[in-house]
């Protein structure tokens, strides 16, 4: 594969840095193509070796023959989902849109985003 197409297909996967409490580090991802696969306590290192990681996955599972998994950035999403909850976080959900003057789902969505 020319470096171009690899860089191409590595580029549309999500590269995900973040600090744990747990391990006292940065950790690195690339979902669904890999979970944590790196780290260390420079966030820009731990940034560079899991770009290299993720470019490696792309040329193991091509030379492979396996197929990639579908970058989160090319999937399609109806803006619609299901999500069951306890029926008294519901009500309680429920009241707090209504004192706040809000339809449910406008309530739900923006406490969605803030999170």
């Amino acid at each position: 594969m020319k470096t171009s197409e690899l860089k191409a297909k590595v580029a549309r996967y999500m590269k995900i840095v973040k600090w744990s409490d747990e391990d006292g580090c940065f950790v690195g991802s690339a979902p669904p193509l890999i979970g944590q696969c790196c780290h260390g306590k420079d966030e820009a290192k731990v940034y560079a070796k899991l770009c290299r990681i993720v470019e490696e996955w792309v040329e193991i599972l091509e030379t492979d023959g396996r197929e990639l998994p579908e970058p989160l950035a090319a999937k399609k999403f109806s803006g619609k989902f299901v999500l069951r909850i306890e029926a008294e976080l519901h009500r309680r959900l429920a009241a707090k849109a209504l004192a706040a003057g809000k339809s449910f789902n406008s309530f739900c969505a923006k406490a969605l985003v803030k999170a």
